[in-house]
């Protein structure tokens, strides 16, 4: 078994895939706690549900600060 075989072996994208799950999850809990209106939680819900990574990261950089008072999203 080489260096490669052990760094990219299927058990590393379980525990990455089932980590951005969790994550995604913790966003959308936050997201739903949020003082935004509906149609804004949904969309980033949505955002989330089908861009698992990138909306992620999008909701991480512009969306967080709406629930801590600083944002307009």
């Amino acid at each position: 078994m080489t260096l490669a075989d052990t760094v990219y072996s299927p058990v590393w994208g379980g525990i990455l895939g089932l980590i951005i799950l969790i994550l995604d999850i913790i966003a959308i809990f936050e997201v739903l706690q949020s003082g935004r209106s509906m149609l804004s939680k949904l969309l980033w819900i949505l955002l989330i549900f089908f861009f698992p990574i990138g909306g992620l990261i999008i909701y991480c950089c512009c969306g967080r600060g709406y629930a801590r008072g600083g944002g307009v999203v």
